[in-house]
């Protein structure tokens, strides 16, 4: 397994006063609970803002961003440490290439997992989209299905949708409350389809979501601290919600050899073997010896010339 290299969280200084203070008390919450290493793993289509948000999470620029590359061609793991907590951020590249959801960008992934965190633990899974992409269609959902068939269904369990591009204006005269509501709701309905998430068992799976505004325009307070529309902080509200998914009580995805390879088609096809075995049994062997013992009576039957 390879080693990451950690290194010592020194951006959270450059964060307002106010933004790193709330950051401090939410790494002593989950120091308090016994958590001394969060891994968080951020996954979405291209171009949505997945490395820009990994850059404003850390406080310095860690994951390359260019206006003429839309995502990072491989995985990046960057790992931060302070006061004996250590956090670890992988960013990944978007899933679709030519309007599909690609297979080998998902084993990509899945491999370098292997080759850093083996049997060690997915906390939190953001799942990044735009706030601006008014449309959720079959390839959002296939996105979702691809997440859960290669991490397991209960990966959605420790998610969090992140909604990047929060500063906009919404079309249609719809207030920013509505669109947010509406925009939210399709998304998390598309999820519930994708991950196969029934009426009865989604209170389980309770996705929280969160608005995102990385851009160096981005609104301030009176503290210096980025902020939305609604005057909230974003940085220290996604670390805290950050924070509750991590400790909602429900298991963390464990990277280990059945996740990186996928289940064993030769197991599966193992659960079949008694069913084909007792197939062959009565409806084959059994009709064949009853053959035989027709063919037997008839012969001694038959008088001999």
């Amino acid at each position: 397994m390879a080693v990451q290299l950690v290194r010592e969280w020194t951006a959270i200084q450059q964060f307002p006063a106010a933004t790193q203070e709330k950051l401090v008390d939410l790494l002593s919450k989950l120091k308090n609970q016994n958590v001394n290493t969060l891994t968080i793993l951020v996954m979405g289509k291209g171009g949505v803002g997945k490395s820009s948000t990994v850059n404003s999470i850390v406080g310095e620029r860690v994951v390359t961003v260019s206006a003429f590359q839309s995502e990072t061609p491989r995985p990046v793991i960057v790992s931060r440490s302070r006061s004996g907590f250590t956090l670890n951020i992988i960013d990944t590249p978007g899933l679709v290439e030519g309007g599909y959801v690609s297979d080998q960008v998902l084993e990509t992934i899945k491999s370098f997992l292997g080759r850093f965190l083996l049997n060690k633990t997915i906390d939190v899974l953001l799942y990044v989209d735009r706030l601006d992409a008014y449309r959720v269609d079959n390839l959002d959902k296939q996105i979702v299905k691809a997440i859960a068939d290669g991490f397991g269904k209960d990966i959605w369990q420790k998610s969090m949708v992140v909604l990047t591009h929060a500063q906009l204006s919404p079309p249609d005269l719809l207030s920013y409350e509505e669109f947010f509501s509406r925009r939210s709701e399709s998304l998390l309905k598309c999820i519930r389809q994708g991950a196969r998430i029934g009426k009865t068992e989604a209170q389980n799976y309770a996705i929280p979501v969160a608005l995102v505004e990385n851009s160096g325009r981005c609104n301030k307070n009176e503290y210096d601290e980025k902020i939305l529309p609604s005057g909230s902080p974003w940085i220290p509200n996604l670390v805290h919600t950050i924070t509750e998914i991590t400790l909602n009580g429900k298991k963390s995805i464990l990277v280990d050899q059945k996740l990186i390879e996928g289940p064993n088609a030769n197991d599966r096809g193992k659960l079949f073997i008694p069913v084909i075995v007792a197939f062959q049994y009565f409806f084959v062997i059994k009709t064949i010896e009853k053959w035989i013992s027709k063919d037997i009576f008839r012969e001694t039957k038959t008088p001999r010339g």
